[in-house]
């Protein structure tokens, strides 16, 4: 993304970009299931497979002469390390990173959770379960879009997105009927992908082109490779203590990576913040 539209578009390049996402992962298990259930289940895998022919196309008639070129670094020994030492010595970086490793363990679980929250707690079935993820994909295009809106952004929003999600997950927690709880998904949706659309820009964008891909490499552990750990953990919780107490933990978690992103606020207030002349100096 960053080497089709450069530094200047990308926060609004990577809202567009989770919007295409949440759009595709709301409208294609819907396509797929009248497939399923029109045609049988090879024809839908050789749908899928004919799909790749737009993206391969797509790659074919890039105008690479407008791309952003990047220098690529040579693969070499120790370059793994390297960027976790790079990631290390930056505030602007392994703070984010940081708080999307809180949120992405706990609180990005929430659809383990939904199924039981669905019929356990708010008294629904199958359809239930379909509106309530319908819902968060509606609220996740918004987010998508208003990220896309911003024409800046930085670690002040992404705290702030963090605080939101994790109200946003504690209303959720607290629906007393399936009407709320919809109503709730959509804010859920709106509020996470606006968080991670956030962290996502700020992440890039402070990384030197030699490090990039390393760095969203990390961003990328961090947001999806914590799913074996955080999943199981969250179907644990809801199942020991209901799905109610595993949101409230997701909540929890969004609220201590505020805390987190707190710490880089602080730091950046400081530093723009002009020195003290000693008394003595007047």
């Amino acid at each position: 993304v960053f080497e089709i539209v450069g530094a200047e578009q990308l926060p609004n390049a990577v809202g567009l970009n989770s919007v295409l996402n949440n759009i595709a992962r709301a409208a294609g298990p819907a396509i797929g299931a009248g497939i399923v259930a029109t045609a049988g289940l090879g024809v839908c895998f050789l749908a899928n497979a004919a799909s790749f022919a737009a993206v391969i196309t797509s790659l074919l008639v890039i105008d690479v002469g407008q791309l952003h070129p990047v220098h690529l670094t040579p693969r070499a020994r120790g370059q793994l390390r390297e960027g976790l030492s790079y990631v290390r010595g930056r505030p602007t970086l392994w703070v984010p990173l940081a708080m999307m490793s809180l949120v992405g363990t706990l609180a990005w679980e929430f659809q383990t959770v939904l199924p039981p929250m669905a019929s356990q707690v708010l008294h629904g079935g199958a359809t239930a379960y379909g509106l309530m993820t319908a819902a968060q994909g509606v609220g996740a295009i918004a987010g998508g879009l208003a990220v896309a809106g911003f024409r800046r952004t930085g670690p002040k929003a992404l705290v702030l997105q963090a605080v939101g999600f994790g109200c946003t997950m504690t209303l959720l927690a607290l629906a007393p009927n399936l009407a709320v709880g919809i109503a709730c998904m959509v804010l859920v949706g709106f509020t996470a992908t606006s968080f991670s659309a956030t962290g996502n820009t700020i992440v890039q964008l402070n990384s030197d082109p030699a490090m990039r891909g390393r760095v969203m490499s990390l961003w990328m552990v961090a947001f999806q490779g914590s799913t074996p750990f955080g999943g199981p953990f969250a179907g644990l919780v809801a199942n020991e203590a209901g799905p109610r107490a595993a949101l409230a933990m997701g909540a929890a978690s969004c609220f201590a990576a505020a805390g987190v992103g707190t710490l880089l606020v602080g730091r950046r207030v400081r530093a723009a913040r002009p020195a003290e002349v000693p008394a003595s100096a007047l």
